[in-house]
This record gives C-alpha cells, structure tokens and sequence, in this order.
C-alpha cells in the first residue's frame, strides 16, 4: 500500500491542506487525466493511505476516513481564453481579495502572508479585456520557485493543481472561502512546465467544481 504526507507547507486552512495540492498527490496515481474529489479536510503531517479500489476508483484515507476519491477523466474545453504576461500583471491589481481581508492569509497558493518562495502567491483578479455576454475572465502571474521541481527538471504536477485551483474560486458569486476546499477538481494530465514566468486564466467555478475552464501558459 502506497502512503502519502501532506506536509505542513502545504496547508490551505491553517489545519488541512490545500484542495488542488492534496487533489494533485493523488493524481499522480492515476493514468492520463483524472477527476478527484475532496470528501474531507485533509490533515496535515499524517500518513494517509493511497488505495485502487476494485471499482477503478482510488481513494485517499486517514484510517477509516475517506479524504479524496479519484477516477480517470478527460477534459475538453471549446475555448480557452488566454492574456498576456502584462495583462495578467494588470488583472492582479485587480483582485477581488485584499490582503488585509483575505480569510486564509497562509494558504500555500493564495495567502498574502507566505513569504516569496514559501507560498505561491497567486493572487487573480478580473482582465480588463471582457468578452460580451460571457462570465468573467480572472487571470495572474506565477514564476514558480525551484524547490517545486519534480526529478525531471520541470514543476511537479502537483503544484500545476496548485495553482490552478484558488484563482477560479475568488470571482464565484457564492464562494466561500473557508469551506472551499471541498469539492470536485478535474484537469488532465499536463507536460512538464519549466522554471519561467506564466500566466494562469480561467473563469469562475460552479459550487462544488474546482474548474470551469482553466489554463496555464
């Protein structure tokens, strides 16, 4: 049986971790893309057991505690809109959640109060540039720091589900930020991305999806 620890570092409530983190550690068991679902907060610096059900599923457990489930998924998205490096720089001035308001100030993505290389300081706001008749278009930078590389040079995949997942919950009308982080995340295998600056876009996510068309470029 396979077993994962959900490090301190990785925390999004200050008790539990990071909902598109956790969802990526049990990606990696998963073939191609992959849809996982949060059933519970996951705790912090324990060994949580990775199991293949018999069903295709696998399931992430603190003991008889069902954390995670997951699946494979694929997803197609019709379009995808997309902003340049200085729009994305434009947009973040523009976010929603101000750092003297920000509920989780230590979330591993989006807290205001980790410090540069710690957190990944993600913080989305709404383009400039909107599309008529369509809901709104949030964006940000990432340059993503060393220490988040996998053996092969490139960021793990798991902070790709990192960083995809707060920004497209701040714009949903109903959001709440402290029970955000359960819920579905689903995304599809990306290649590696090397250590440079990127722009993250997406829009706002239903309740209980962590994705309603996202990218990273």
């Amino acid at each position: 049986m396979t077993s994962i620890i959900i490090d301190k570092r990785y925390r999004g409530p200050p008790n539990s971790g990071n909902g598109g983190y956790v969802c990526g550690r049990l990606a990696r068991h998963i073939p191609g893309g992959a849809e996982v679902t949060l059933r519970a907060p996951p705790p912090l610096d324990k060994q949580l057991d990775v199991v293949a059900t018999d069903d295709g599923l696998w399931e992430l457990r603190d003991g008889a505690t069902v954390v995670a489930t997951g699946r494979p998924a694929s997803l197609e998205l019709a379009r995808l809109e997309k902003a340049s490096f200085d729009e994305a720089c434009a947009a973040e001035l523009l976010t929603p959640v101000k750092p003297h308001e920000h509920p989780l100030p230590t979330c591993f993505v989006c807290g205001p109060a980790r410090a540069q290389g710690d957190g990944l300081r993600i913080f989305a706001g709404p383009l400039v540039r909107q599309s008529r008749n369509a809901s709104a278009v949030l964006a940000a930078t990432w340059t993503p720091d060393p220490t988040l590389t996998a053996d092969d040079g490139f960021v793990a995949p798991e902070f790709l589900w990192s960083a995809l997942d707060c920004p497209t919950g701040q714009l949903r009308p109903d959001a709440d930020p402290v029970g955000s982080d359960v819920g579905t995340d689903r995304d599809t295998a990306a290649p590696g991305r090397t250590l440079r600056h990127h722009c993250l876009g997406g829009r706002p996510r239903r309740p209980q999806t962590r994705c309603r068309g996202r990218g990273l470029w």
